[in-house]
């Protein structure tokens, strides 16, 4: 079923709402981000998408209830990725998901979940609504993109990005040699950490490391 954004704000305005307790259609139109009318709230219940009650109480139709679950999901991942990999604030992901959770296919949600490992909370820790990704992984749930530092002595992985928005970092790791899809190496955690990249040695600070975001290989051990 495709709806409109102004309906889909008000599907997850009434489960973020209902998470908290019970709304009124009022709660619902002050929620949301954009302007909601009660011409629209009647159309939805006409369509079974959610139902209102004698009392004023706006409850979710099971109908609406599985589309407000997947644009919830959407709109929660969106904000770890945001927050995880963009490196933004708490604060400013609120509004940035907003605007990406409307272009994100189920696909790519999926492939995003599996990306961050899964999360079961957005950065403001509320629940994030399972998919069948998740389902799928219950026995084991790893992240396939991981931070430098969580690498096992030995162990061999491919940068991926890195977490920093600093330019003379950025600067710096690049004439280091350390771009993303670079191969590396990690030799030593302690006292510094020294990675291997293209025969050549890297010492780095822990701090340095930390921003270091990396796709392990699937054989872990480098001989």
């Amino acid at each position: 079923m495709t709806i409109s954004e102004e309906a889909a704000e008000v599907l997850e305005a009434l489960w973020t709402l209902e998470e908290k307790g019970t709304a009124r259609r009022e709660d619902v139109m002050r929620e949301s981000d954009v302007s909601i009318s009660h011409a629209l709230l009647d159309r939805l219940s006409e369509e079974g998408v959610i139902t209102t009650e004698k009392s004023g109480i706006v409850r979710l139709a099971p109908k609406g209830r599985k589309l407000a679950e997947q644009i919830i999901r959407r709109h929660r991942l969106a904000e770890r990725l945001i927050c995880d990999v963009l490196g933004a604030e708490v604060e400013e992901s609120e509004a940035a998901a907003c605007e990406f959770e409307h272009v994100l296919a189920e696909g790519i949600t999926n492939s995003i979940c599996t990306l961050l490992g899964h999360p079961r909370t957005c950065p403001h820790n509320r629940p994030i609504p399972r998919g069948d990704c998740c389902r799928q992984d219950l026995d084991e749930v790893r992240p396939i993109v991981v931070p430098c530092r969580q690498l096992g002595v030995g162990e061999t992985a491919r940068i991926a990005y890195f977490c920093t928005q600093e330019h003379a970092r950025l600067l710096k790791l690049s004439s280091l040699g350390l771009t993303p899809g670079s191969r590396i190496r990690l030799l030593q955690k302690w006292p510094s950490f020294v990675l291997l990249i293209d025969e050549t040695e890297i010492a780095l600070e822990e701090e340095v490391a930390r921003t270091i975001y990396v796709r392990q290989d699937d054989g872990g051990q480098s001989s």
